[in-house]
């Protein structure tokens, strides 16, 4: 199963993510734009999603992912570390999630993590 380690060590194998404590948590950008949080417990972490996509991947996972009411509003969603089937689909979270944050110039030369 998936960490929290796993969860930092991916976001900041990416290009030019640096991890800022916010919200006493830490929290992982790209060209000043947050992409990823790991509140306190690190049972689970947030990442951006459009609000429109946000109820369908709640639906068909509701195990896996969930939004708390004081996030309603935002384009974020929480994931469940312990749902997660393995590395590969966190790093595929995460990427999508920096993907989202990151400016054009990194996604016209970005081409994957190893």
């Amino acid at each position: 199963m998936p960490d929290s380690d796993d969860v930092r060590r991916i976001a900041l194998s990416l290009p030019e993510t640096v991890e800022k404590e916010a919200w006493s948590m830490p929290t992982f950008r790209v060209a000043g734009k947050m992409y990823l949080t790991l509140p306190d417990d690190e049972t689970s972490f947030a990442v951006r999603c459009p609000i429109l996509e946000r109820g369908e991947l709640i639906a068909a996972e509701p195990e896996k992912f969930w939004v708390p009411p004081h996030e309603a509003s935002s384009a974020w969603v929480r994931v469940r570390l312990a749902a997660l089937e393995d590395l590969d689909e966190l790093r595929d979270i995460v990427v999508d999630s920096w993907r989202q944050a990151a400016p054009s110039r990194l996604l016209d030369t970005f081409t994957g993590i190893d």
